[in-house]
């Protein structure tokens, strides 16, 4: 199987970020939460990128904040994922009102911008990364719905679905054995663009303030502690922001490589 160079870069490069998630407390060269040097001091060999605002070394703290980032991120993922694809199934197997009742209750929910509902109950709730995870994941499964359903409803028309309601097997066991495994491809594809989205929004949230806590470290939180650097030409504040583009990009091309795939085994089968 040839890999095309896009992906190739992507693989690498998200390869680099899990790895470092993995083994973040092993590599960090310093205590990420500790003041090691002075204010802002620039790169060096004792600090390679320098140090934040209060004397932290930047790249420890960038380390541990990609896998509190990741891991924020890759855990609402799921849950979106669990609960849209679940539900989305749902609708378009059993139809009637079931698929009214939900398809409308989604409607409202991204009626409103998810970035207001979750500063709106961010803002009552406890702040910690379990109910930063859950309130990403629930507000993200919207998206996760729509195309689960869409994606259902053009295989539940399928003759091997009928076979199979015609011998009596139940809605689960339709969904879980039937509509599932003939709908991964799409529903993986569409996996690595929600785990971009879930880093872009925990990222967004921290900066505000709202998101990860301190001292825990996360990227949006270093961008948004780093931010009055700027001012003075001071760079800390983009090694974070960065990070965050560069894990956008690398997953954006192996979601498209693996998307692109697929298309083209179906157009092969077909």
């Amino acid at each position: 199987m040839r890999i095309p160079p896009s992906a190739l870069i992507g693989l690498i490069l998200t390869g680099v970020f899990v790895f470092s998630a993995i083994f973040a407390d092993l590599i960090m060269p310093y205590a990420y939460d500790l003041p090691v040097g002075g204010q802002w001091e620039s790169p060096s060999a004792t600090h390679w990128f320098g140090t934040d605002t209060i004397g932290r070394d930047i790249l420890s703290r960038l380390i541990k904040g990609g896998q509190i980032t990741i891991f924020v991120a890759l855990a609402a993922s799921v849950i979106s994922f669990s609960m849209g694809s679940f539900f989305g199934f749902m609708a378009a197997v059993q139809g009637g009102w079931t698929d009214q009742i939900l398809s409308r209750i989604c409607d409202l929910m991204m009626a409103i911008p998810s970035l207001i509902v979750a500063l709106v109950l961010l803002s009552v709730l406890p702040l910690n990364l379990t109910v930063l995870i859950l309130v990403m994941g629930v507000l993200d499964s919207t998206r996760v719905f729509r195309l689960a359903r869409a994606v259902a409803m053009d295989i539940a028309v399928m003759e091997y679905v009928e076979a199979a309601r015609l011998r009596g097997e139940k809605g689960t066991w339709v969904i879980f054995r039937e509509i599932l495994p003939n709908a991964l491809s799409p529903l993986v594809a569409e996996f690595g663009l929600r785990f971009i989205f879930a880093v872009l929004f925990i990222s967004t949230l921290s900066f505000l303030g709202l998101g990860v806590q301190p001292p825990l470290a996360d990227w949006g939180g270093m961008v948004k502690e780093n931010k009055d650097g700027l001012t003075y030409g001071i760079s800390a504040a983009m090694v974070p922001a960065l990070a965050i583009a560069a894990l956008a990009i690398s997953v954006n091309l192996v979601a498209d490589w693996v998307l692109s795939r697929t298309s083209s085994l179906k157009g092969g089968r077909g």
